[in-house]
């Protein structure tokens, strides 16, 4: 099936957001007697460190400053979680994070920058405070919203509950205080349809799905496309999916998924020599991978999409469900910067995960979701940082890193290559993640004419002898990009 993907998104740079530890704002006007913890307390110890819209919004200067053209944030409704999802209100936005009225602070902020944002959405499950459930709590088997769940037994036992006498209703991963949507209920059906266009028709510009294999109905999902893109056609609809996700990327449901996929890729081959394979991110094994292997994954994951998906996918590295990239690599700082240069240019949209690019770092929930320490500033890797803006920049800068036809042209000894190809005018991307450097020769592909290429990062200066460049020299974990003497296409 044929079908167009947002194009803002081929040209976006996101930064994820976990709202409860990304920034709090003195503005937020909160219920008297309200308690927080301290911002920086350790984040296994869980609770609230009051984080809220409005502190992002105070952050915008930062992030536009750090080259991020796109918000995806974490839950943001009524929810008794500082994760949020154990949702209970869906039509409001957390009164702790601002309210409604901060939601709309945020968008007509951001969208005044030319920046979007996208919401995360749990339809799969809800909370025990959910209003339907709560009712059921109350009522029985006499309550009208009886089958939005699915109840195996009277008394619920939705807090009293052990081993002989567990939970009687269904639960997302069997925890009692996730019930499952009866998704196959009509009404349940409507109710979350109804929520995902009011927010679309708020001003919100896409949605994340959370687990959205989890609800197994192909004609839900159908029904969410129709009623997003029937509020916004460019809105941006990305799926929490691990894996290969072909069936749902066919142009009936999701733009894009969460490309995993791509951070194993990644992670593995820059991240080759200090990686934590004992680590299992999303139940798969992370595995230590050289340059061969790299280009038969990357050709394997760019042949099995159209190439509107293919530039659509949200490309990380980590997020609030994975350890953060610099615990992953076991404090490898080039290999973080190796793999965050290589999602710059690469075909997707990149996505940070906040504070990475200020060397924040920590094991898998709960300690990679710490708050941003702008109360410490002695804690920021300025240097990692202004990395950061340098590869996001670059990006922005060329639209041929960002759209052109992608080709894998070199890939052994550690050293890995691919042309970008707009127009007239092709990019020659080459990274070392040896500790030597490295000298190569490169052979073009027959239709590259261009006759002389100058280096973009790192320098060099290389003319094209009988379609091969020679002696293309790579400092040690570090790349080479190189761009043909053509018109260069403008910034964004």
């Amino acid at each position: 099936m044929s079908f167009q993907t947002p194009d803002w998104v081929k040209d976006a740079v996101f930064y994820q957001i976990y709202p409860d530890r990304f920034a709090r704002s003195q503005s937020t006007l909160h219920s008297p007697g309200l308690y927080f913890k301290p911002w920086g307390s350790p984040p296994e110890e869980q609770g609230f460190q009051g984080g809220d819209l409005l502190g992002i919004v105070e952050r915008l200067d930062y992030l536009q400053n750090l080259g991020v053209n796109a918000l995806y944030l974490t839950p943001i409704f009524a929810s008794a979680s500082n994760h949020r999802y154990h949702t209970y209100d869906y039509m409001e936005v957390d009164p702790l994070l601002g309210g409604n009225a901060a939601l709309r602070a945020l968008l007509d902020a951001a969208h005044a920058r030319n920046m979007y944002v996208v919401l995360d959405g749990v339809f799969n499950h809800a909370s025990r405070g959910f209003w339907a459930f709560h009712h059921i709590l109350e009522c029985g088997g006499n309550s009208p919203y009886i089958d939005w769940f699915t109840v195996h037994g009277w008394p619920l036992r939705p807090y009293e509950h052990d081993a002989e006498n567990p939970h009687n209703y269904d639960a997302w991963w069997d925890i009692p205080a996730l019930p499952k949507f009866n998704i196959a209920n009509p009404g349940v059906r409507q109710y979350l349809l109804d929520v995902a266009r009011y927010w679309i028709d708020f001003g919100i510009d896409g949605w994340r799905l959370d687990v959205p294999e989890e609800i197994d109905d192909a004609t839900f999902w159908q029904a969410f496309r129709a009623t997003v893109k029937a509020g916004n056609p460019d809105a941006y609809i990305v799926g929490e999916i691990w894996h290969e996700a072909r069936e749902w990327l066919r142009g009936d449901r999701f733009d894009a998924v969460m490309n995993y996929v791509f951070s194993r890729l990644a992670l593995g081959f820059f991240g080759a020599e200090t990686l934590r394979t004992d680590y299992k991110p999303g139940g798969y094994t992370l595995v230590k991978l050289d340059a061969r292997d790299l280009e038969v994954g990357i050709h394997h994951m760019y042949s099995i999409y159209a190439w509107e998906v293919a530039q659509a996918q949200m490309n990380l590295l980590d997020s609030h469900d994975t350890a953060r990239t610099l615990w992953t690599v076991d404090g490898d700082e080039s290999a973080l910067r190796l793999a965050t240069l290589f999602q710059m240019t690469m075909p997707g949209a990149p996505c940070i995960y906040y504070g990475d690019e200020i060397g924040m770092t920590g094991a898998t929930d709960p300690f990679s979701r710490g708050a941003f320490p702008w109360h410490d500033m002695s804690m920021w890797n300025q240097e990692l940082l202004q990395f950061f803006q340098q590869a996001i920049s670059l990006r922005r800068q060329y639209a041929i890193l960002r759209t052109g036809a992608y080709k894998t042209i070199y890939a052994e000894a550690g050293v890995f290559g691919f042309m970008r190809t707009l127009g007239a005018q092709h990019a020659i991307v080459l990274f070392n993640s040896t500790r030597d450097h490295q000298r190569v020769d490169v052979t073009l592909p027959k239709r590259v004419v261009s006759p002389h290429f100058s280096a973009i990062w790192n320098r060099g200066s290389y003319s094209a002898v009988n379609g091969t460049l020679s002696q293309v020299i790579i400092p040690a974990r570090e790349a080479v990009i190189l761009l043909s003497d053509s018109p260069q296409v403008a910034r964004v």
